[in-house]
């Protein structure tokens, strides 16, 4: 007997038992996975730019930003030394504060230098990079120039005046988290420190006549200036003006002088009129009966190396001081008693 191929075909179909397995989930899935992988890397791919991108490039950058600000910065000690007419040696030690989780590297930068709330920097300092750690120093040792002689000036009038001076520092320093990409920051700082207050509590201990005068001085003794700043600042050979009632009375000079933290003992000498302080004292002009003359002293000059130095010139010019100084005693000692003849 022979059959016909279509008859294989329909027989085969219709044999009861024999059904073709359907691909179970897991083969399906797999088989799709196969099929499109290239779709599903592109898709990862997105969502991993979608995440990452916005957190590298907005949040990374502002998180930085928000740890700058919330930073804050003490100046330990500022040394002024070897002063020129527009520059000076800065030594200088920071402190960073910092309570944020993140230790960023910060690299070097130029940072503008300026009185809080002045129009215009009076340098630029070179500020050495550092790891934004809580509690690390920042040491600063350059020749500074100046770019604005009297802006500096005025901060260095500031400083003599006021019991407290902001400093602003400003700069856009690199900052680098771990293994995330170099961003920017903006530093902007205002530091506040002590200033000299007026030289509250300046006082003469001791000064003696010299009759005759001695190397071209006929007064000399000792000075003594309160310093309550972290500064320590080279002024150079001060002159100062010598007055009782608006009437000169000579010049005083405190050479070489370096104005240090605390306490400091200077000596002074000085070319005082003495023919007009015994006409002043003499018993027909005398207003000082018990001899203690009230003197103003104000700045005159700042010279370092035969350069005046005319930012501190103004600075001393703007505080006027007064002693009370016991003139009859100091011409006692000189050989002198007036006091008998009021």
């Amino acid at each position: 007997m022979s059959f016909s191929k279509s008859q294989v075909v329909e027989e085969a179909e219709t044999v009861p038992g024999i059904v073709t397995p359907k691909p179970s989930f897991g083969a399906r899935v797999g088989a799709h996975f196969k099929r499109f992988w290239w779709a599903h890397l592109i898709f990862f791919v997105v969502c991993v730019l979608v995440i990452s991108l916005p957190v590298v490039y907005v949040a990374y950058p502002k998180i930085a930003q928000d740890a700058v600000n919330d930073s804050t910065l003490d100046i330990k000690k500022m040394v002024i030394s070897d002063p020129t007419p527009d520059s000076f040696q800065l030594n200088q030690t920071q402190v960073l504060g910092s309570k944020s989780p993140y230790h960023p590297q910060i690299y070097e930068f130029d940072a503008k230098v300026s009185l809080a709330g002045a129009a215009d920097p009076f340098t630029t300092v070179r500020v050495p990079g550092v790891k934004s750690v809580d509690g690390v120093e920042i040491h600063v040792d350059q020749m500074v120039d100046l770019s604005d002689t009297a802006a500096f000036g005025d901060y260095a009038t500031a400083v003599m005046l006021n019991e407290e001076v902001k400093l602003n520092i400003y700069g856009t320093p690199g900052l680098k988290q771990g293994g995330l990409p170099k961003t920017s920051v903006t530093y902007n700082k205002t530091v506040v420190m002590k200033g000299l207050n007026k030289l509250e509590g300046f006082a003469v201990p001791d000064f003696h006549i010299m009759i005759p005068s001695v190397n071209g001085y006929n007064m000399n003794g000792t000075v003594y200036i309160p310093n309550p700043s972290v500064m320590t600042i080279s002024m150079g050979n001060l002159t100062l003006n010598l007055a009782v009632k608006g009437k000169a009375m000579g010049q005083t000079y405190l050479n070489d002088l370096v104005l240090k933290p605390g306490n400091n003992t200077i000596p002074m000498l000085a070319n005082v009129d003495q023919a007009a302080i015994l006409t002043m004292l003499s018993p027909a002009n005398n207003q000082y009966k018990d001899g203690i003359v009230p003197f103003t002293i104000t700045g005159n000059s700042s010279v370092y190396h035969g350069k005046n130095l005319e930012y501190f010139t103004k600075a001393l010019a703007a505080n006027e001081l007064t002693v009370n100084l016991n003139v009859y005693q100091a011409l006692k000692e000189a050989g002198l008693d007036l006091s008998g003849s009021s």
